[in-house]
């Protein structure tokens, strides 16, 4: 048996290089960025108007108004998306422009429609004076060509799609995500819907542990509930260890008659590089390489299989993808929080904001069994090993649910 602080060093350093891929600009939703992303042209383009209005220069209106209106000649309309190249503004011209249309040559300012007689006419009264550069979003005022837009290493959203839409990027480089296969084990699993028998229960670990690959950004292409026969996770196990990053199992690990996890693991090259961690729940974790494969054995109790896989498993997958899991935090508990003497332990949480400082209360619901006692939770709060509880006001660490809110 080993360490929590050991267990993390083995498995960190088993992680292999990240890989990268070009996906579709709009299919990089919750990825992370594998490259700088500059500014390939000036934001804006050109000079544009920012209303609907009249392009105008500002030297034959400075003396606008209401009571001295400054007539001008309408020599041409011009709407956003219109090739302005052949047109150029005399004295005493002006043209209608529709709000980002590219200002033609001679213009420096804009008046807005409503500062003037309109549209319908080849002639308009101007009722304001314009000094240079009224209304007019300038070539470049955004940013620069070569401005650093995104950078490496950043989680894209829906603002990063939105900046590679509006700079024409149709392809980028991300970090491959892990693909993940997952198996639970046992005949006494059915599925919701399903009418029990004697001695049955219903398959909830595998959804848990489906939902939070893909919360924290892994891949599932297997997800299937395997029988309690070696023959059946062999097929199952074979499968998964060619096709998938990181393989992961629920239940199956402990010593009972049926746990034949690790022995099936071993005859397919699996090289076990620890079983048993001194913790509390989850002390019988199982992790194994097979060459670049990551293979995580977790228990089967619902509450052991949840925190073994944000504690363990989670920072892996953000690590196969050059990123890492949000940082634990030490926060002071409202309540008294159960220590083992010799096990680290583990609890889910809830922590929120009380006076802009961070308190956390433990859950009542200690036993591993307990699913429901996740329900509202938004941390896990661990302690070392000692030889009494940690009160109420002492401080202890925790890790944030990514996502879930903080209030």
């Amino acid at each position: 048996m080993i360490s929590v602080k050991n267990a993390h060093k083995i498995i960190q350093q088993s992680i292999p290089r990240p890989h990268t891929e070009l996906v579709p600009f709009n299919k990089t939703g919750g990825r992370i960025l594998a490259e700088n992303i500059n500014a390939p042209f000036n934001q804006p383009l050109f000079n544009n108007s920012a209303m609907d209005g009249f392009a105008v220069k500002s030297k034959d209106v400075k003396n606008a108004s209401v009571d001295t209106p400054i007539n001008l000649k309408v020599v041409s309309i011009i709407a956003a998306g219109d090739d302005v190249s052949e047109i150029s503004i005399e004295d005493g011209q002006c043209a209608q422009i529709m709000t980002g249309a590219e200002l033609p040559k001679g213009v420096d300012a804009v008046v807005m429609v409503e500062k003037t007689s309109g549209f319908e006419n080849s002639t308009v009264s101007i009722y304001s004076s314009a000094i240079v550069g009224q209304n007019i979003r300038i070539a470049g005022e955004e940013l620069k060509q070569g401005t650093e837009l995104v950078k490496i290493g950043s989680e894209i959203g829906p603002s990063e799609i939105g900046v590679f839409a509006t700079f024409g990027i149709s392809e980028i480089s991300v970090f491959k995500q892990p693909k993940v296969a997952i198996f639970g084990l046992g005949d006494e699993l059915k599925e919701p819907g399903d009418t029990l028998e004697s001695g049955q229960i219903y398959n909830s670990n595998l959804h848990v542990l489906k939902e939070l690959v893909q919360k924290v950004g892994g891949h599932v292409i297997y997800s299937e509930v395997v029988g309690d026969d070696r023959k059946s996770m062999e097929i199952f196990m074979k499968k998964a260890l060619e096709d998938a990053d990181i393989l992961i199992s629920s239940g199956g690990i402990s010593m009972g008659k049926f746990d034949f996890v690790k022995p099936v693991m071993q005859s397919l090259g699996v090289k076990e590089q620890f079983w048993k961690v001194a913790q509390k729940p989850g002390k019988p974790l199982f992790f194994g390489t097979r060459n670049d494969k990551l293979i995580f054995g977790l228990p089967g109790n619902p509450i052991s299989s949840y925190i073994c896989f944000i504690e363990y498993v989670y920072p892996s997958i953000r690590k196969f993808q050059s990123s890492s899991a949000l940082p634990k935090m030490s926060v002071k508990l409202t309540a008294e929080f159960p220590v083992e003497n010799k096990k680290y332990r583990f609890l889910f949480g809830q922590v929120k904001y009380d006076n802009g400082k961070l308190v956390c209360c433990p859950s009542k619901k200690h036993g591993s069994h307990m699913f429901t006692s996740s329900l509202g939770a938004n941390c896990i709060i661990e302690s070392k090993q000692g030889a009494s509880n940690k009160q109420k006001g002492e401080t202890t660490t925790i890790q944030h649910l990514p996502w879930e809110v903080i209030l």
